[in-house]
């Protein structure tokens, strides 16, 4: 079993923003981190999510994702991202992330478990101090093309 622990920030909302992640199976531990010059907190909580399955080497692993973001978790557990994608995302944002989830989420049997943020969950914290460093370090900003050109 693989443990994901993920998080993002964003000021501004559209603002600047990063993510953070922890993969942690067995002894084996990894922390992922990257910062956007303009973007949102629901794209790097998507982002941070994604990103942490990317890592991953082999399908088929058996995931357990821990996240703060009622926003994937609910757009997963409840289906809608289903009925987004059946509709074409009409009126939705975020479609390149959530296809992009969508092609990397099937490849691993993946449960998501929601923690409460900043209530003191170690590995959230440390997610959230990754997100907010990168977020903050603008000299190592990435530019996320799709959503500063509207096409999110």
């Amino acid at each position: 079993m693989i443990e994901l622990y993920t998080d993002g920030a964003s000021s501004g909302n559209p603002g600047p923003g990063g993510y953070g992640v922890i993969l942690r199976s067995g002894s084996h531990y990894k922390e992922l981190s990257e910062g956007f010059r303009k973007t949102t907190n629901n794209r790097m909580e998507l982002l941070a999510v994604i990103k942490g399955l990317e890592a991953l080497r082999k399908p088929g692993q058996e995931v357990a994702i821990y996240s703060d973001s009622k926003y994937v978790i609910d757009a997963i557990e409840k289906g809608w991202v289903h009925g987004w994608l059946r509709k074409g995302f009409a009126g939705k944002k975020n479609k390149d992330l959530w296809l992009r989830f969508l092609a990397i989420h099937k490849q691993h049997k993946v449960r998501f478990i929601w923690v409460k943020g900043h209530a003191g969950h170690p590995e959230n914290e440390r997610c959230d101090q990754l997100a907010v460093q990168a977020s903050l370090n603008s000299a190592n900003w990435q530019i996320d093309s799709v959503f500063e050109c509207g096409n999110y």
